[in-house]
């Protein structure tokens, strides 16, 4: 079951009222980056390639088609018995963009990050409003605990 956007609020910081959703917070562009190396994901391991970020003109960034890594301003707790998802705001589908990112588990606390792929040319603002977090309730054993614990905090 999806938790009210109320809820999700309660876990995330900072927020204004019109982050909160019936269902979810949107969460805001902090800052943008390319990734100019290649990575390596191994059986028990990985490297992530080297990136760069890119910085805003104006307070916009000018984004050409490609694959792009966002931060977002907010730090989220995903609590004990929930996990959460993201998915971009409709105006960034709109307008030939997508977010994606993975499952955020249970116990999860950072400012998270997200694959931004562009299709046509788009400037967004900095703090703008680009993609929403719910909350699921999901049963769990134990809460996260990996390296991305704590990130960019």
């Amino acid at each position: 079951m999806f938790e009210s956007g109320q809820f999700v609020a309660e876990n995330i910081e900072p927020i204004t009222d019109i982050q909160i959703q019936p269902n979810g917070v949107d969460l805001t562009l902090c800052c943008v980056f390319g990734q100019s190396g290649g990575g390596r994901i191994e059986r028990r391991g990985k490297k992530i390639g080297n990136r760069k970020e890119i910085e805003p003109k104006n307070n916009y960034y000018s984004l050409e088609p490609g694959g792009y890594i966002v931060r977002y301003f907010e730090t989220v707790n995903i609590p004990e018995g929930h996990i959460g998802f993201i998915y971009p705001r409709s105006s960034l589908l709109r307008n030939s963009c997508m977010v994606s990112t993975a499952v955020w588990d249970s116990g999860y606390k950072g400012k998270g990050e997200s694959l931004l792929q562009v299709y046509k040319k788009i400037d967004i603002e900095k703090g703008a409003r680009i993609a929403q977090i719910v909350f699921c309730s999901a049963k769990n054993t134990e809460l996260y605990s990996g390296e991305y614990q704590g990130e960019n905090l």
